[in-house]
């Protein structure tokens, strides 16, 4: 850390995030002039996955995050499909169906990350103290207010809440509310993966679930309930705090530069999932606003600030990882994602950005609309409520497009195909998740898995420095930030919350016997 004259602030860990994070940054006159993202546990799931049975992948990488897991049975089964020769041959009741299983994902995670994860930033609770009116929904909140406790609303930075107290009201209602609608997301998903978290019905070759008329006006029927509350409180509250923070538009900005793999297959009949027509397009947009096509083999992960041996940088489909814990200059147990060796973020920001330049009608028609609403123009988005506005609208397109797809399914149809394993095989699943680009890259040999690699989009956006120092996305949108108040850098952990970082993705710690370490509790 560059501090000369200026303070230090470390955040460890970062609430109200996916896992752990550590934040530090080095403020001097009000601007933050360094700044350090580290995962603090090691990632270990590619050695874990080492010697499986291929067909176990699936299953197991699910693991690697509670919140999104559907993405990465996507991904691995996409993997498995190349791998198997499968791919060409997947029937549309499989891919719509996955398509509908996903899509329910991404709502919940998304009404998960602005609801739950980060309204509270913008939403004061203690208006609900003194709420005369008779919502049911809101008498949790108001009984932990009245006994003086305002868990699970709290640890958190006090001092900037500018609603009034009519619209804090709102926002916790909505809160509240999200949290139902969550619940309402996992059961469509389950209509189809069997359970949700952890589905069981995505597999090599298609979807294990039958597609019956039932199942179609069961998913129907709370659809409807999910994109009535996307239209009338997540977009109206995220238009709100928009309205009031018109200021976060102004920082948090990062690098500039967006990378999307796409995701929601619209067609069978392409290996290559990069050349595949998806709902969501496919795109690098570099920092001059241009276009290009996504090309897998400029990928690679740098190490010199991460806690693995050097022999682990290089493209995904040749990396390892092999852990080095007291690797000299390291800070971070999130490798150092590279695209033509250069950063760049993932995300919703970033799909919606490669969409609009891509000419996606409804992303166009969708952001012109709040921006015109929010007097704002484009290059506002690149920000703090950038983010937040940019999964909102997402989520209201995925809503819109799962209405879509259910019609486009033939009941008694076939949903999967036969399979068999070869004595070796590669494969490599490219999709966006609800936080970004993800990567499985794996290779089989003698009917078993001999590497497995992920790159996920935490990975990318909380990435350390590169070889050449260049810092991380989340790293980028720090630097140049106001910190109006040291002992209170709210503005720190709302920028690293606008990119929805999950840890749980990016690091995992075990022992050879899955014995607990240690114990702690953070207040």
């Amino acid at each position: 850390m560059k501090a000369g004259n200026g303070k230090t602030i470390v955040i460890d860990p970062v609430t109200r995030i996916e896992g752990h994070m550590k934040v530090e940054v080095v403020v001097d006159g009000g601007l933050v002039r360094d700044a350090r993202c580290s995962g603090t546990m090691f990632r270990g799931f590619e050695r874990i996955m080492q010697g499986r049975h291929p067909l176990d992948a699936v299953r197991l990488v699910q693991r690697v995050c509670g919140v999104c897991p559907v993405v990465h049975a996507s991904a691995s089964a996409m993997a498995l499909d190349e791998a198997l020769g499968l791919a060409l041959k997947i029937t549309k009741n499989g891919r719509v169906v996955r398509n509908l299983m996903l899509a329910s994902n991404f709502v919940q995670s998304h009404i998960l990350h602005f609801f739950t994860l980060a309204a509270l930033d913008y939403a004061d609770v203690t208006a609900l103290a003194d709420y005369d009116g008779d919502e049911s929904d809101l008498t949790a909140a108001r009984t932990f207010l009245e006994r003086g406790d305002l868990a699970p609303f709290a640890p958190r930075y006090e001092g900037d809440y500018r609603c009034t107290k009519q619209e804090n009201q709102q926002l916790v209602r909505n809160y509240l509310r999200a949290l139902h609608v969550r619940r309402t997301t996992h059961e469509m998903l389950a209509i189809f993966g069997g359970k949700m978290p952890h589905d069981v019905g995505i597999v090599p070759g298609g979807v294990t679930s039958e597609v019956s008329a039932d199942k179609i006006a069961a998913f129907s029927g709370k659809l409807a309930e999910v994109r009535a509350f996307v239209e009338d409180a997540y977009i109206p509250s995220v238009m709100l705090v928009a309205s009031r923070y018109g200021d976060h538009f102004d920082f948090g900005a990062g690098c500039k530069r967006y990378l999307s793999y796409g995701t929601f297959d619209l067609e069978s009949g392409q290996t290559d999932p990069l050349k595949r027509k998806r709902l969501l397009a496919a795109g690098m947009l570099d920092t001059n606003g241009k276009l290009h096509k996504v090309d897998a083999g400029l990928i690679s992960e740098q190490v010199s600030f991460s806690r693995y041996k050097d022999s682990c940088s290089g493209h995904p489909s040749q990396g390892t990882t092999c852990p080095s814990p007291e690797k000299e200059g390291a800070y971070s147990w999130i490798k150092a994602p590279r695209y033509d060796g250069k950063p760049a973020e993932v995300g919703p920001l970033a799909r919606t950005l490669v969409g609009y330049a891509a000419g996606c009608a409804d992303v166009k028609a969708d952001v012109n609309a709040a921006l015109s609403a929010a007097g704002l123009s484009a290059e506002k988005l690149h920000s703090v409520l950038g983010r937040h506005l940019a999964r909102a609208l997402e989520t209201r397109q995925l809503c819109n497009a799962m209405a879509g797809w259910l019609e486009e399914l033939t009941a008694g149809e076939p949903t999967a195909v036969e399979l068999s394993i070869p004595e070796e095989a590669e494969g490599v699943g490219l999709l966006d998740g609800p936080r970004g680009s993800l990567g499985h890259w794996l290779q089989i040999k003698d009917k078993k898995i001999d590497r497995y690699q992920l790159v996920v989009p935490t990975t990318w956006n909380g990435s350390p420095r590169g070889d050449d120092d260049t810092p991380g996305p989340i790293e980028h949108a720090l630097i140049g930030s106001t910190v109006k108040d040291a002992e209170n850098p709210f503005e720190v952990v709302r920028i690293v919350r606008s990119f929805d970082p999950c840890l749980a993705c990016s690091v995992h710690m075990l022992t050879a016997r899955g014995d607990t370490i240690g114990v702690g509790r953070v207040v």
